[in-house]
């Protein structure tokens, strides 16, 4: 048995732990049980909180941090991550994040993506070839126009005068003058890291169904809708380019579609990005047993998550999959279909939620060795 290898792979534990924590805590409790057996460790991430830490732990990357708008102007520290081949990866909530501001309809109307376009001129300046940007946690709706106009792009009234900031200034908006964008954004590949599938306007759209976590009130929804559809239609006399109903368009507030529109990015699914520039799966092929996981395993993580990306690739080649979790719902069978073999919950004793977050390492540790005596219990044939 010592010289069976073991994958271990985890999302962050939101709140608690980084997913390199998590991964150096569950060996340490492997190694209680099997000290000598090869172990390799990957940092990964679902393309929202935690992408940029995860990969530049897995690609031998730099940390940088600069000081950019928050969602209505103030300003923030955001850190990004510049990974070798001319390569930068970005978090959308470092700089317009949910958790910077106070959910409020006032908030929600004037709540700006500009510090996101802040952090793709960094990117620029680090001379970068192509850019991965995780767009989940956003706190705006504002079309990504704040991105946009911090590129270059100019947004006007009928009057010829800057629109408002945020989800306010869209229903004011009468043209675009893009003969100012960033001459450097040809020249790079900008991936959005999300698996929202939204079109910009409707009863899927962006205000209809993210709205109200950011603090836009129920009953203004369909106005605040029929300022986005103003704002798509005239983007379309603008440029000729229709958005309204692009799959992913209605990610992040809206800024799906302006990162289409004037960015050309393209979308492409998290997990399944992440896995590959990280180069697990070749691993996975090698190993005897996986371990993965995440603070939270519920009807959310079979979307798109880390526990279930994880589990997938696995069973391409056969290899059984332990996910060790802050929590999970009492309902998780979809879980177990999609290939993960044991789902185990670390608390091992009574515990609040904050005695539990304070104690994470100790509960993952003992997680760890668990998990690792249940997968050896299995191997007594």
């Amino acid at each position: 048995m010592e010289e069976q290898r073991i994958v271990i792979a985890a999302d962050s534990f939101k709140g608690s732990a980084s997913s390199k924590d998590i991964s150096m805590w569950l060996e340490k409790g492997i190694r209680r049980v099997l000290p000598h057996s090869p172990i390799d460790k990957f940092s990964v991430a679902d393309g929202g909180e935690g992408t940029v830490e995860a990969l530049v732990d897995a690609l031998a990357g730099k940390r940088k941090r600069i000081t950019v708008q928050n969602p209505l102007g103030n300003p923030v520290k955001a850190q990004y991550g510049v990974l070798p081949n001319q390569i930068v990866v970005l978090e959308m909530a470092e700089a317009s994040g949910i958790t910077l501001i106070e959910q409020n309809a006032e908030n929600a109307l004037n709540a700006s993506t500009y510090g996101v376009g802040e952090l793709l001129l960094a990117a620029l300046d680090e001379g970068a070839k192509e850019i991965y940007l995780g767009i989940g946690g956003s706190a705006t709706s504002d079309g990504g126009t704040g991105m946009a106009k911090a590129l270059g792009v100019s947004f006007y009234d009928d009057q010829g005068k800057d629109i408002p900031r945020g989800l306010a200034g869209l229903a004011k908006l009468a043209s675009i003058d893009i003969s100012k964008i960033d001459p450097r954004l040809k020249d790079v590949k900008i991936n959005i890291l999300s698996d929202v599938t939204n079109p910009l306007v409707g009863e899927k759209g962006a205000i209809a169904i993210y709205g109200p976590q950011k603090g836009i009130p129920i009953d203004q929804t369909k106005t605040y809708d029929q300022w986005m559809k103003h704002y798509a239609s005239v983007i379309k006399k603008e440029m000729q380019i229709d958005i309204a109903d692009a799959p992913g368009a209605g990610a992040a507030g809206g800024l799906g579609a302006a990162l289409q529109v004037f960015c050309q990015a393209k979308t492409c699914n998290g997990i399944e990005t992440i896995l590959d520039l990280v180069e697990i799966e070749k691993k996975i092929a090698q190993a005897a047993l996986v371990i993965t996981g995440e603070g939270k395993l519920d009807q959310q993580s079979l979307n798109g998550k880390v526990p279930v990306g994880i589990a997938e690739l696995a069973k391409k080649h056969d290899k059984p999959v332990i996910a060790v979790v802050g929590s999970r719902e009492k309902e998780v069978s979809a879980a177990y279909a999609a290939g993960i073999d044991l789902i185990l919950p670390i608390i091992h004793r009574p515990m609040s939620l904050q005695e539990a977050m304070t104690q994470v390492e100790e509960n993952v540790v003992i997680a760890g060795e668990t998990a690792i005596r249940a997968y050896l219990l299995n191997q007594r044939k």
